[in-house]
């Protein structure tokens, strides 16, 4: 059996145990909305699912550096970053080569200060704001749904 003839769920199981997943950085980007903290999510390129704003560490920068970039690049947003993770979560990336290939995004928490129409994947990518609750209910990997539910209820204590 080669591995393109190998059932998908067969093949990724696979690969998780040969291989750890691919470290990327990740931006949490948080406004002060009317109603509560409200998280900007962007549409995949291939427009399937919500998601913040990641990719892949860039040669020369810290972790958090990257995640602020691609939140720029993304979704047109600048802001404070914070200097470690608040989280991580975990999804298989199905490469162009077909093969599954299993991503660990480490979260960075970006505390928005600006909001721009022009950025470089504003024609690719649709954004949108959502209270914490929705966002955890439109995203689709457990740890970053669970992320944000724990930042909802951390929110509804002040």
């Amino acid at each position: 059996m080669n591995v393109r003839s190998m059932p998908h769920e067969m093949l990724n199981n696979v690969l998780e145990f040969i291989r750890p997943a691919f470290v990327q950085a990740a931006a949490l980007c948080l406004r002060d909305g009317p109603d509560g903290p409200e998280v900007l999510l962007v549409q995949t390129l291939r427009r399937e699912h919500w998601i913040t704003p990641k990719g892949w560490p860039m040669r020369n920068k810290a972790l958090n550096q990257t995640a602020a970039i691609e939140a720029w690049e993304e979704a047109g947003v600048r802001g404070t970053i914070s200097q470690d993770p608040i989280g991580a979560f975990t999804y298989t990336k199905i490469k162009k080569s077909g093969l599954p290939v299993q991503c660990r995004p480490l979260i960075y928490r970006l505390d928005v200060s600006e909001l721009s129409d022009t950025y470089p994947e504003a024609k690719k990518r649709t954004r949108k704001w959502f209270s914490l609750a929705d966002a955890a209910n439109v995203v689709t990997p457990p740890e970053l749904k669970a992320l944000l539910q724990r930042l909802d209820q951390q929110s509804g204590q002040t």
